[in-house]
């Protein structure tokens, strides 16, 4: 049996890629098994690894929860494996670029919140679609969504079920970035590169001082920063060096 979910490494960036095209990547129990056995190593490797990348094999990055698993009612082999998998990709040390071409729907955009930047591809299709199935969300949506693009928008995406192309999930602030398709692995792959170029010190410490904030009142956060910051790199004294032999 082929792997649903590939990874590959390269100049510290890891890209999981969803490995069922035959089946619009169609996200199975076993396929977040897989997922989530490479997250729980991704989370030991921030020395080697700076930044991951998940996308989507074939014609989309995932056309959502497969309807023959959901209705089969197949057993987990451990309780909220979805919902648990998508939390611990969100709070990967690592920065998570999600890549999105093609469907994006329902549980797919569960999934695809976790990244901290979205990259769309201007055919890219997002909708949440609960409503039309008779079903209610249990990996995020009613938390991630709304923290994305607001409490109205989110209330549209989730009562109305429609779908938006990549250009206007970027102007809903869904997606930070809309690529022309026949650019798009090439867009991709360059913001990969930009975000690897920054401090991945720096990146790991923004990330948690956002985590461990969220939902803070103001001063309370403030002192947080203040208090619980990590400091300077151990790559800072490099940086300002190669900055001033420019």
């Amino acid at each position: 049996m082929s792997a649903q979910v590939l990874r590959e490494d390269r100049d510290g960036l890891c890209t999981l890629t969803l490995n069922r095209p035959e089946k619009m990547n169609a996200l199975t129990v076993q396929m977040f098994l897989e997922l989530h056995e490479h997250v729980a190593a991704l989370e030991q490797q921030t020395d080697t690894i700076g930044a991951v990348l998940l996308r989507g094999a074939g014609r989309c990055f995932s056309a959502g929860n497969d309807l023959r698993d959901l209705a089969a009612g197949q057993p987990l082999p451990r309780p909220h494996l979805q919902a648990h998998t998508i939390d611990r990709l969100a709070r990967l040390p690592q920065p998570v670029i999600v890549a999105v071409h093609g469907h994006c729907y329902t549980g797919a955009l569960e999934l695809a919140l976790a990244g901290d930047l979205i990259a769309a591809a201007q055919s890219a299709r997002f909708a949440d679609t609960h409503a039309k199935w008779a079903l209610t969300p249990l990996w995020g949506m009613s938390q991630r969504l709304p923290r994305r693009v607001g409490e109205a928008r989110a209330k549209e995406m989730m009562l109305l079920g429609r779908t938006y192309s990549g250009a206007q999930a970027a102007a809903l602030g869904l997606a930070n970035f809309c690529f022309a398709d026949e650019e798009f692995d090439a867009d991709v792959d360059a913001l990969a590169r930009e975000l690897l170029a920054g401090s991945w010190f720096s990146h790991r410490a923004n990330k948690r001082l956002l985590l461990e904030t969220d939902g803070l009142p103001l001063q309370a956060g403030l002192a947080h920063e203040v208090f619980r910051n990590a400091g300077k790199g151990p790559d800072m004294q490099e940086r300002i060096a190669a900055f001033g032999k420019k």
